[in-house]
């Protein structure tokens, strides 16, 4: 295993994350990771958060032993078993024993975070103005389909204009190549969502999922919504990309609330 975590290291980590630009209340704390400053080997090189991953698995622990110390949280983020649903879990009852399937989290309790990680789908965090409830998603075309942003607001208990959004990295729409029945699923529930799609030049669909994600978002009446810039596909030095490696490493984005 690796060397203790020096402080040069946990610093070169600190720099590697990723800290939403939003103007949410001082006691919201946030991060994306990217794939820099961890102790895994390829392909899952180098900060993979993921167990299911083709990777040593005390590495994994290892990586996320030192992302929880360059968080400074006193309590293990609250690791789901991500299935692409639409279920809902709240932090306070995730634990080692206990990590059910879900592809989101709420939590009210300070220095409890919630997690959710990926390697192209889009995590989506959300907190309200108040700075007294946060909560995490793992939103995959799957998930926004299945309507797993309706299931987290609605899990927060917050009227929707009181909650802002934050989309992470996930995919870009230059690159996000799927099929005719996707696009045809989500034209079924919003016909607006056509502007979120265009066709590829192999006669398939580029789909937008910040796109997505925005147009579900306000239409849930959550308007302040912030991120988008990213494309985990295109930047291999920065990020995992299940899309273009096949088998990859996974990245986390947390939220929580301060003491």
């Amino acid at each position: 295993m690796s060397e203790p975590t020096n402080t040069d290291a946990m610093q070169a980590l600190r720099e590697s994350l990723i800290l939403p630009d939003w103007p949410a209340p001082a006691r919201v704390r946030a991060a994306s990771t990217t794939r820099r400053e961890g102790v895994s080997e390829p392909p899952c090189d180098s900060l993979n958060l993921g167990h299911g991953a083709r990777d040593d698995r005390e590495a994994v622990t290892e990586n996320r032993r030192r992302l929880r110390g360059v968080l400074a949280l006193p309590a293990e983020p609250a690791w789901i078993r991500q299935v692409h649903g639409d279920t809902v879990a709240s932090a306070e009852t995730v634990s080692d024993v206990h990590r059910p399937e879900a592809d989101a989290s709420v939590s009210r309790s300070p220095g409890l975070a919630c997690v959710v990680m990926t390697a192209d789908c889009l995590p989506v965090l959300l907190c309200d103005r108040e700075g007294t409830v946060v909560a995490a998603a793992h939103a995959g075309w799957r998930g926004l389909a299945r309507g797993i942003l309706p299931a987290t607001v609605a899990a927060m208990d917050r009227p929707p204009g009181h909650l802002m959004a934050w989309l992470g990295p996930a995919i870009g729409s230059k690159v996000y190549e799927v099929g005719p029945e996707v696009r045809e699923h989500f034209l079924d529930q919003d016909r607006a969502h056509g502007n979120s799609f265009r066709p590829s030049p192999a006669g398939r669909w580029l789909a937008d999922l910040y796109a997505i994600a925005r147009r579900q978002l306000h239409g849930l009446g959550v308007t302040a919504v912030y991120g988008g810039e990213f494309c985990t596909y295109s930047d291999p030095d920065r990020f995992y990309s299940y899309r273009r490696d096949g088998s990859s490493g996974r990245m986390a984005s947390l939220i929580w609330l301060a003491d």
